[in-house]
């Protein structure tokens, strides 16, 4: 315990961070008031951006809200941003907001129906290549219309309890007792190699099944936050944003599944095992066990939980209201129906989410900063320098790469906002559309106008050239979205599913290392990778 009080608040300074990563940060608070008196607002800029993806790299070290929230907080109060412009950020982007708050925290009361269907998946397939095509292609529809870190915790949750049942058989300890599942020296011989398996089996159906999260992710406006983000600013609703990536996603989604396949039948990159059959049979028994204590209320309540996910199908499908809305519709609808009425039960289903959403907010600020110093005003005008296809495979690339290293949501952010305001301006250059660029702009992406309408209205000269803008503008904002979605599942660093997972109690139990993580996810990466590069260049 430190003596002083200069030691306890260096101790206190981000709590357990490695003391390498204390001393970077405070290098960083100190370094950047004296680089922007030295060097200027655009060199500081471009200083900070790169220390704020430092953080997201480092967010097994420390989550990145508080030392990014510093910077951030920072750059404010150094005039690098002004408040207005991050609250006019955050504004804009309410409905992503909205998503993260109601979306995520009403998904939280369907866990039982969804462990339920995925516990009848691990018990009752036998076919190792079956129950990995499932696990993958579950996932990617859970996720395409429910929130992708609630598939992945599911998953984890079932996981988790038939290892921790089995390995407590195994050891001869109750359920009760205080147990160690990472240790197998009590073990006979026979039991460690069958829970070396198994352990390889369930590393092998949990990186199917986060790959199947990014895999459906892609596809909707609600799979993943940086979607609604980019459809908000695009004017999407459900169907057409689906409609708009379908060139990409759904390419890419045959690809990941043939994928998932091939390397169960070729037993590559760590994948190939299986449970073994006395395993499987004691799970089966556990799980018969546990269906006949739910009983009749049991029952009604998975009952419920499916018929209101139906509900939530129907009602993004043909934008009944707004995401956020319909999420809190989840939450009324389920809470109500299957009695859960007291306070402290509905708050822990805030808790996944309102970490992540006050982090979307920092991520607003660095995007504040991005545009009050044009930041990236010389990489987007060399991006437009380029033309046709090969532009949108530029930009696929660049999203691809940042969103392996840092976190995809804020890639998307960047890049959308900055795209969107750079075609704002070519807009303002046509001649005769009676209004400015950023007015023509707001009818262009306005969600309940048909575009078609607001371009016919003009000049048959200026509308043949804000047609032919806003067409490449609607290929590029796919391509940001299938950058930023698809090989961003190279690292846990740019999928928030797959950091999830690495930092769960399951993944010191059955193994599961980021370096191991990294390799198992590299066959997915470079096909899917490669598909959604090709299917940006050929098929928009």
């Amino acid at each position: 315990m430190p003596k002083t009080f200069t030691g306890a608040f260096i101790r206190n300074f981000l709590g357990n961070a490695p003391g390498w990563y204390k001393l970077a940060i405070f290098a960083f608070l100190i370094a950047n008031p004296v680089l922007l008196y030295t060097a200027g607002p655009f060199i500081t800029g471009c200083v900070l951006i790169g220390e704020f993806i430092f953080t997201l790299a480092m967010a097994l070290k420390c989550y990145p809200l508080p030392a990014g929230g510093l910077l951030a907080f920072q750059a404010v109060a150094i005039g690098m941003a002004r408040p207005e412009t991050v609250y006019k950020e955050a504004l804009s982007n309410f409905e992503v907001i909205l998503l993260l708050i109601f979306m995520v925290a009403g998904i939280f009361f369907m866990k039982d129906f969804l462990q339920f269907t995925f516990t009848r998946i691990l018990v009752r397939v036998r076919s190792k290549i079956l129950i990995s095509l499932l696990f993958c292609f579950l996932s990617a529809f859970l996720s395409a219309f429910l929130d992708a870190l609630t598939v992945t915790a599911v998953i984890i949750a079932v996981a988790y309890a038939f290892y921790n049942i089995y390995h407590r058989f195994t050891s001869d300890m109750d359920m009760q007792s205080p147990h160690d599942l990472t240790c197998d020296q009590t073990l006979k011989e026979v039991q460690r190699q069958e829970l070396k398996e198994f352990r390889a089996f369930l590393r092998n159906l949990m990186m199917h099944g986060a790959v199947g999260t990014a895999l459906g992710g892609v596809c909707t406006l609600v799979g993943e936050p940086q979607n609604l983000l980019i459809a908000s600013e695009m004017g999407w609703q459900f169907i057409s944003f689906f409609l708009y990536v379908a060139p990409v996603s759904m390419p890419v989604l045959a690809v990941g599944l043939l994928t998932c396949i091939t390397v169960e039948k070729l037993k590559i990159f760590g994948y190939g095992a299986k449970m073994p059959g006395n395993i499987r049979s004691h799970l089966l028994e556990t799980a018969m066990i546990m269906e006949s204590k739910r009983g009749r209320q049991g029952q009604a309540k998975l009952i419920i939980q499916g018929l209101t996910g139906i509900w939530l199908i129907l009602a993004l499908a043909f934008h009944l209201a707004a995401v956020g809305m319909i999420g809190l519709s989840v939450i009324v609808l389920l809470t109500a129906l299957n009695g859960i009425i007291e306070e402290h039960q509905l708050g822990h289903a805030f808790v996944e989410a309102l970490p992540f959403t006050a982090l979307l907010v920092v991520f607003f600020t660095i995007v504040a900063v991005i545009h009050d110093q044009h930041l990236f005003g010389p990489v987007i005008s060399y991006v437009f320098s380029l033309k046709g296809n090969t532009q949108l495979a530029a930009y696929y690339i660049a999203n691809g790469l940042l969103s392996m290293i840092s976190d995809n949501v804020f890639v998307a952010t960047v890049y959308i906002s900055e795209t969107k305001m750079h075609i704002t301006d070519a807009l303002g250059l046509i001649p005769d559309i009676g209004m400015s660029g950023a007015q023509l702009m707001d009818k262009l992406t306005a969600p309940h106008t048909a575009r078609s309408e607001v371009i016919a209205a003009l000049p048959q000269n200026s509308a043949i050239q804000v047609k032919a803008i806003m067409d490449q503008f609607d290929k590029l904002a796919v391509a940001i979205n299938a950058g930023t979605n698809i090989p961003s599942i190279a690292t846990p660093n740019g999928q928030a599913a797959f950091l999830f997972l690495l930092t769960s109690a399951l993944a010191p139990v059955i193994r599961l290392s980021y370096g191991r993580m990294v390799i198992l996810a590299l066959p997915y990466t470079i096909t899917m990778s490669i598909t959604g590069l090709l299917a940006t260049y050929f098929f928009l």
